[in-house]
């Protein structure tokens, strides 16, 4: 193993002293590597305190920039690093923590293609991702890899933690072998997220994985933690290997795996049942005379944040049906939220009901406020 400098035996003193790290622990960190999925909420804090820990070889898979909307959880990035790279904004930040470490950044999508080669030279790889098409592909990756998955995932204000394919344990197939139905788990952008979770879950996948790279503890292989943040209450589910899980022998095309192989637009737009528009085309046919009833399917606190003025009603997406009765069957219907993926769900409700003249707002009213209206307020 390497030899620690004088610097790093001063700058990990209080790991050293720990019976349970001590020199040789310490230099295990030195010469381990381990890849980080994505440096948004759960990446950020991971990211900091692996560095910070002595970890010798960090990788980082991002091909996003920093917005301002990352700024309230994803504290690897600050206000200057707006419209960044964010696998730029990251290693500049780790190096100013620990200049000993030695970072690759990966900035493109991790596919099919190229996550067996991205994630090979790593001895962990974390599962920093909010999406399940990359979820089941680190799994898979990690499996065939013989890698061990520190998972994690955060929404509006609960955790979950966990050790995939660790000694024997399950992988995330043999807890979750199907993904959920398109649409039906909102994202962070459509649902919310309390900046200080992934704080604490990231925090969480930081503390197992040191475990690993130093062969100490129990890790949370085959057992699941939930954390609730708003009632500050953890518990756990037991995880087991599940027989009828098939062999992972490749890597597939998890987009369609998922249910999205298109895009959701071309997916609202090719619909048999409702027509999807854009904010742009919208706005035109409205400057021509067009007026159908506008359905905004958002919660109220979101209207409080931004809502168009000419809006008819507000219902929040999942309680539409409550009020079909009271919507007309023989007008155009626009229906908006604030990104396009829960109006969707709604027309789809309403389609079934036997609405014919329905359409879905494309991009929501983020698009209405990027594409017509800029006065309206993005959140």
């Amino acid at each position: 193993m390497s030899a620690l400098t004088n610097e790093e035996i001063q700058r990990y003193s209080r790991h050293l002293i720990l019976e349970e790290v001590g020199m040789e622990g310490q230099r295990r960190l030195k010469d381990s590597a381990v890849l980080c999925v994505g440096t948004g909420g759960l990446g950020s804090p991971l990211l900091l305190y692996l560095a910070a820990a002595g970890v010798g070889r960090l990788g980082i898979v991002d091909f996003d920039v920093v917005d301002e909307s990352n700024l309230q959880r994803q504290i690897v990035h600050g206000t200057s690093n707006v419209g960044e790279r964010k696998v730029a904004s990251a290693e500049a930040r780790i190096r100013d923590i620990n200049p000993n470490v030695q970072v690759d950044l990966y900035e493109e999508m991790l596919t099919s293609e190229n996550a067996l080669r991205i994630l090979e030279p790593y001895d962990v790889v974390v599962d920093g991702t909010d999406n399940f098409p990359t979820r089941y592909l680190v799994n898979d990756a990690c499996v065939m890899l013989g890698k061990p998955n520190v998972y994690g995932s955060i929404f509006k204000f609960e955790g979950q933690a966990s050790v995939f394919n660790y000694q024997g344990g399950p992988n995330y197939r043999d807890v979750y072998p199907e993904p959920p139905p398109p649409g039906m788990v909102p994202s962070c952008a459509e649902g919310g997220v309390l900046g200080i979770l992934p704080g604490v879950i990231g925090c969480i996948q930081a503390t197992e994985t040191i475990k690993i790279l130093l062969g100490q503890g129990t890790t949370l292989s085959g057992r699941l933690l939930c954390y609730d943040a708003l009632n500050m209450r953890f518990r756990e589910l037991k995880l087991g290997k599940d027989p009828d899980t098939p062999e992972i022998t490749e890597l597939i095309d998890y987009q369609q795996f998922c249910g999205v192989p298109l895009g959701m637009e071309e997916m609202e737009t090719t619909s048999g049942d409702f027509a999807g528009i854009s904010a742009a085309d919208a706005k035109a046919r409205m400057d021509g005379g067009w007026d159908p009833y506008v359905l905004d399917v958002r919660a109220p606190h979101e209207a409080d944040i931004a809502k168009l003025d000419f809006a008819d009603r507000l219902q929040p997406h999942d309680l539409v049906m409550s009020i079909a009765d009271e919507l007309p069957r023989d007008r155009d219907i626009l229906v908006h939220c604030k990104l396009g993926g829960r109006s969707a769900m709604a027309c789809e409700s309403l389609a079934a009901a036997g609405f014919t003249r329905l359409h879905n707002l494309e991009g929501g009213i983020i698009a209405w406020a990027t594409d017509v209206d800029p006065t309206l307020h993005t959140y």
